[in-house]
């Protein structure tokens, strides 16, 4: 029963990702993947072989320098990347925001047993006193 209750009981994390719709993972997605190393790193590749193309082309360059195609494959990427990753920003901070609040209830019950066990120690401390009071008390009769 222990067991099936922890399959049922779902992180904020879990439960903000299965609400969200594709476009929004999609967009999450593509955010993660054009910052990366990896996107970096391919895209040098493509420019470095587009040039070396254009510049060492036997029959034909299709982008003499100054590389006006590339530069418009640039600005169109740019033009689409930019809401993408705003909308992935926004997405991230609703995920920071859940966590602030999933944080803050743990914190509260964390307090709240923080609490009960220091009232049952000093409910301990309070009765163990008492009975030391109770044998000192009786040592004084005798």
């Amino acid at each position: 029963m222990a067991n099936n209750r922890k399959e049922n009981i779902k992180t904020w994390y879990k439960r903000h990702i299965e609400a969200s719709d594709f476009g929004e993972r999609l967009a999450d997605s593509v955010a993660t993947g054009m910052g990366s190393w990896r996107f970096i790193i391919i895209q040098t590749i493509i420019v470095a072989v587009w040039m070396a193309l254009n510049v060492v082309a036997i029959v034909r360059h299709w982008d003499p320098y100054p590389y006006i195609l590339l530069n418009l494959l640039f600005s169109t990427q740019a033009a689409y990347a930019a809401p993408i990753i705003m909308m992935a920003q926004n997405r991230q901070s609703d995920r920071d925001r859940a966590q602030a609040d999933e944080d803050f209830r743990t914190n509260v019950e964390a307090k709240k047993e923080i609490e009960e066990l220091q009232m049952r120690l000093n409910a301990i401390e309070i009765d163990k006193l008492d009975k030391i009071l109770a044998l000192l008390e009786k040592m004084d009769q005798k």
